[in-house]
């Protein structure tokens, strides 16, 4: 039996950051909960993904996943998987906030991951609120946003529409 090609996580982020030609600044394991309407609309909510900060804004990355009802369901003729992804350019954010539980006892009763709460606007200028949960770990993807918002008192010149999209 032939070994599976291992591609090493420097290798991916690489062809990634070559696939939308942007610099990855911060990256991590996230879910999304609620807050784009292309998404909610289509039940596309609490899906696991990458939560990728970049030189030109902000992305959510779902990439497909194929478990055995999924896979019996294609021979049903249902539609597979698919990526599911957004971008919202960094001109488009307002501000962030990342909670986090910082009681010690709450953090071994109740295990909570840190949620991001992303303000921005849509294409006709409303304000909106993306939720999403980020791994424990998202120290990188705060301070990274953090920098953003510092820098954006500025410069903040008019930027293109969010782009929301199913990818085949």
């Amino acid at each position: 039996m032939a070994k599976k090609a291992e591609r090493s996580p420097d290798i991916f982020w690489r062809e990634y950051e070559e696939k939308i030609k942007e610099k990855v600044l911060a990256r991590s394991l996230g879910r999304y909960m609620r807050g784009l309407e292309e998404f909610d609309d289509r039940g596309w909510t609490s899906i696991w993904g990458l939560i990728i900060v970049t030189s030109g804004g902000f992305r959510f990355h779902h990439f497909p996943q194929q478990n055995w009802l999924e896979f019996l369901a294609r021979f049903a003729g249902q539609e597979g998987p698919t990526e599911k992804t957004f971008f919202i350019p960094k001109e488009r954010m307002i501000s962030f906030k990342l909670v986090k539980e910082t009681v010690w006892w709450k953090k071994l009763l109740k295990s909570t991951p840190p949620q991001l709460m992303l303000d921005y606007r849509d294409e006709a200028g409303a304000e909106r609120q993306l939720m999403l949960e980020a791994d424990i770990r998202s120290d990188e993807l705060e301070e990274t946003l953090k920098t953003y918002f510092d820098n954006a008192a500025t410069a903040a010149p008019k930027s293109d529409a969010c782009s929301i999209g199913a990818m085949a």
